[in-house]
């Protein structure tokens, strides 16, 4: 059973492998890549959009990559043939550019489209295995997807061709974000739900606490367990001066008083000063949640709790790491 699942990964992956090849060795589909991504560019450029068609399986794969080409900031589009010709025609507008899917190229729904899709003299570019088709003939580009074998036993399902035909989608969505300057604060807008729009976005200022443990450098240890326990944020912050202007001048962690037990008996004379953490690593409110985690994992001895402060040093809020890490 391993062994057929290897088999597929290893078949599918060999024909992404070989298509690439094949446009690094021959200038000719080199060139039909280049063209093609300037059809699309120029549909995107004059407010046009791309139109992505295709019929069974390859219409579940160009409904996928219509989603990433929007999601990558070139709009985009799926019509099924069938519905394109019995009037869904109409999202077809002069600026748009068509790419077709079909392995055979000979799909007949997708066929009795191309005529009005001339007619429209919309560019269209076809992505399949045989080039001598009736797509292959009558498309502006030919995208070459031809597979050596399908990984079904069988050699019938569509499951190499498709992933192939997956990929080039991928492949010139990818383009086609370099070439527009999509770049990661355009991606956060298209993705503001679930764990990537959180890493995309989420600040501080949503997460971290403000009904805050502050204490003063004098403050006893009996003062320091009480406000501790009182607010169960797993520290509290040594300032000087109160609200808003309570500047920043340490933090007692539940580390910190554990530590300052080795004192015994003394430890109830000690005050917050003798047992804070100085100067400690701090961030700012508009800081994204991803960087804070960043900050407060990728260092030789990890931190839990992350005080916040404004440009002159004055306590914002706090941060725990169980925050952060329950956001992603």
């Amino acid at each position: 059973m391993v062994e057929d699942v290897v088999r597929v990964l290893e078949l599918e992956g060999q024909a992404v492998l070989r298509c690439a090849e094949r446009l690094r060795a021959n200038p000719e589909a080199a060139a039909a890549i280049r063209k093609a991504i300037g059809f699309l560019q120029a549909a995107l450029e004059n407010g046009g959009k791309i139109i992505v068609t295709g019929v069974g399986k390859s219409g579940k794969v160009g409904q996928k990559i219509a989603a990433t080409l929007s999601s990558t900031g070139s709009l985009a589009v799926f019509l099924h043939p069938t519905e394109g010709i019995h009037g869904d025609l109409g999202v077809v507008q002069s600026h748009d550019a068509v790419l077709a899917l079909s392995y055979t190229g000979n799909t007949e729904e997708l066929v009795r489209l191309l005529p009005s899709l001339k007619s429209l003299r919309v560019p269209v570019i076809g992505i399949g295995g045989n080039s001598q088709s009736k797509l292959a003939r009558q498309c502006d580009v030919w995208l070459d997807g031809e597979v050596e074998q399908e990984a079904c036993p069988h050699n019938l399902a569509p499951t190499s061709s498709t992933t192939l035909a997956l990929a080039l989608g991928d492949a010139l969505a990818v383009a086609l974000m370099q070439l527009r300057g999509f770049d990661a604060k355009s991606f956060a807008q298209n993705h503001p739900g679930g764990s990537l729009g959180n890493r995309l976005t989420l600040r501080l200022t949503e997460l971290m606490h403000t009904d805050l443990p502050i204490i003063g450098p004098g403050a006893s240890m009996d003062e320091v367990v009480v406000v501790m326990t009182r607010r169960m944020l797993g520290a509290v912050l040594v300032t000087e001066g109160g609200a808003p202007k309570a500047r920043l001048l340490g933090i007692i962690t539940d580390g910190d008083l554990r530590r300052a037990l080795r004192h015994k008996e003394r430890f109830f004379a000690l005050t917050a000063e003798l047992v804070m953490t100085r100067q400690p690593v701090s961030a700012s409110p508009g800081m994204l949640a991803r960087a804070a985690l960043d900050l407060m994992e990728n260092r030789p001895s990890q931190i839990s709790e992350l005080p916040v402060v404004d440009e002159e040093g004055n306590i914002q809020g706090l941060v725990r790491l169980h925050d952060l890490v329950g956001s992603f």
